[in-house]
């Protein structure tokens, strides 16, 4: 892999939106010597693809390394994964929850990452924020 010099450079904007802080953020992690800044021929600020790579890298490692100790979703359903599908983008994951079967659409990472395989057991939490209403197809009329 290249160095930083090797990579593309982004505005510090884009940079504090693929990490999910602040750009006020990403200023104090270069006065800390956490993130290298460049400077444009006209004064702009910018950052090296790579070093954003790596704190995204360090921020997966450092949420891995604090397990989750309490949710709010209620709807967990323990099951067996009996089907995984992936592609280059996304995933998709069937579970087996006693009478229940859920279809989970993730992103391919999520599922290499998971290492998810038929046959794991793993807990599907649902957390719906909609509600569908169906109309059966013998309605009755109401006027």
């Amino acid at each position: 892999m290249g160095t930083a010099a090797d990579t593309p450079l982004i505005r510090v904007g884009q940079a504090a939106e693929m990490l999910g802080v602040s750009v006020a953020t990403l200023r104090r992690w270069e006065s800390a010597g956490r993130l290298h800044f460049e400077r444009s021929t006209g004064g702009q600020r910018l950052v090296s693809l790579a070093e954003v790579t790596r704190l995204l890298a360090e921020r997966r490692r450092a949420a891995a390394e604090q397990p989750i100790a309490a949710q709010s979703a209620r709807n967990r359903f323990p099951g067996v994964v009996t089907r995984v599908e992936r592609d280059q983008v996304a995933a998709v994951v069937e579970v087996q929850a006693g009478p229940h079967r859920l279809v989970s659409l993730i992103t391919a990472e999520a599922a290499r990452e998971l290492k998810l395989a038929v046959g794991d057991e793993v807990v599907c939490v649902v957390k719906a924020t909609d509600v569908i209403v169906d109309l059966p197809s013998q309605r009755r009329d109401r006027s």
